[in-house]
């Protein structure tokens, strides 16, 4: 498979960047993406949530009322969960969400991914570049030329770069990182996915791995 290789005004720099077909051209496999997105979303939960139990309530120990003779059900303390400001009953506590993926199935959900921007043709292959000085308005002359600036996009790096980093880190639909980082979801999220000719050989690399 080969795309055109595009600079950052848009124009084709008449070559062409060969994409491997075991990492962009496999039949994409569903339930491996669905596992790989569900356990990053997992992760990233804090599991911190906390309701105050019975005991955890403070207040008075002290029976309330008569255990007979009242006509209604007997209560030994205000803490008790039936009553307004008693504790919750099975309420949240905290857990760990964070679930484990095979690193196979995670490689294979990534390819997967990748297979499915190829063959929607929503992968743009741009030549490499640096900014001298961090500038979001330069950048997004650069997502503009490429007629991506209104759609969500991913841009994958061959290293990393601080001031391409910094000069979209106020865009909302423009995210920047280096081909180690790239997950699923990043990828399935975006509607484009803008490579750098530099990460396309080492993203084969680490896809590639046996």
């Amino acid at each position: 498979m080969e795309i055109a290789v595009l600079n950052i005004k848009g124009k084709d720099t008449g070559r062409k960047a060969k994409l491997n077909p075991s990492v962009f051209g496999i039949e994409p496999n569903d339930h491996a993406i669905y596992l790989d997105v569900k356990q990053h979303l997992a992760n990233k939960r804090q599991g911190t949530h906390k309701s105050k139990e019975r005991a955890d309530i403070v207040g008075s120990t002290r029976k309330i009322k008569k255990q007979k003779g009242t006509g209604t059900a007997r209560a030994g303390s205000i803490k008790n969960p039936l009553f307004r400001g008693g504790g919750r009953i099975f309420g949240p506590t905290p857990r760990d969400y964070s679930q484990k993926v095979n690193k196979k199935v995670k490689r294979l959900a990534r390819k997967s991914a990748l297979s499915k921007k190829a063959k929607n043709k929503e992968i743009i292959i741009l030549e490499d570049f640096k900014f001298d000085t961090p500038k979001t308005s330069i950048f997004l002359k650069v997502l503009k030329s490429l007629n991506v600036d209104t759609k969500k996009s991913l841009l994958v790096l061959g290293e990393q770069n601080k001031n391409v980093y910094l000069s979209s880190r106020n865009l909302k639909k423009s995210k920047v990182i280096i081909n180690s980082e790239l997950n699923t979801y990043a990828i399935s999220n975006a509607s484009n996915l803008i490579l750098t000719e530099g990460a396309i050989s080492e993203l084969e690399l680490i896809l590639n791995k046996v």
